[in-house]
């Protein structure tokens, strides 16, 4: 930039700034919260933009993400992401640590339908006043530890029958709040579901 006047050279500068992505998937930036939420993904095949975007949407927030899944080998996502290795497994997860919990879906998600720790973890948090969130097929998850009896939800279309035979009222918007649970019903949504989660935590009062 030899040369340039710094009222050109500012310019230049801002717009390098504004042009770096502050949010990257396995990256991490600086938090501005003490807020805390574990992402829970399967052993392999999880829906890639489920974790992205709501990963991305907390920290954004400033809010800190832990991977946590049944395995600490490298997971890969049913689109192509590769390279997501798990920072906890989950049955270490002490939800006293954490404000919230999201369970990310894709295919693999079954695996923690009738998942005795996935379940448990859920209703832990859920009565300590954390907030429990899961889009996709995860949703199943919480229907199956007796969460969603009662309560409003949307889930990927094809799970719907199930949570409905476990006392969920299913509600058409793409994501669901009812109380402290958080219901999104596929990757289309996973923006969506990511700011409602931070927003849901942000409120929390410690």
């Amino acid at each position: 930039m030899a040369g340039l006047r710094p009222w050109v050279i500012a310019p230049l500068v801002m717009i390098a700034v504004l042009c770096t992505p502050s949010v990257l998937l396995g990256g991490k930036k600086k938090m501005n919260t003490n807020k805390k939420v574990v992402l829970v993904i399967a052993s392999d095949n999880f829906r890639d933009e489920e974790l992205i975007n709501t990963q991305n949407e907390l920290e954004k927030a400033g809010i800190k993400t832990t991977i946590a899944s049944s395995k600490l080998t490298e997971s890969h996502g049913v689109k192509g992401l590769r390279n997501v290795k798990p920072e906890i497994l989950l049955s270490k997860v002490d939800i006293n640590n954490y404000d919230g919990i999201a369970f990310i879906g894709g295919i693999g998600a079954k695996e923690y339908w009738d998942d005795p720790t996935a379940q448990k973890l859920a209703k832990d948090a859920y009565a300590k006043g954390k907030i429990v969130s899961a889009i996709c097929i995860a949703p199943v998850i919480l229907a199956n530890a007796g969460l969603l009896e009662g309560k409003q939800f949307n889930v990927f279309p094809s799970e719907v029958d199930k949570v409905k035979a476990k006392g969920g009222i299913l509600n058409s918007k793409p994501v669901v709040i009812d109380g402290n649970i958080i219901t999104g019903n596929g990757p289309d949504a996973a923006t969506e579901f990511g700011k409602k989660v931070a927003e849901k935590v942000l409120s929390i009062k410690k």
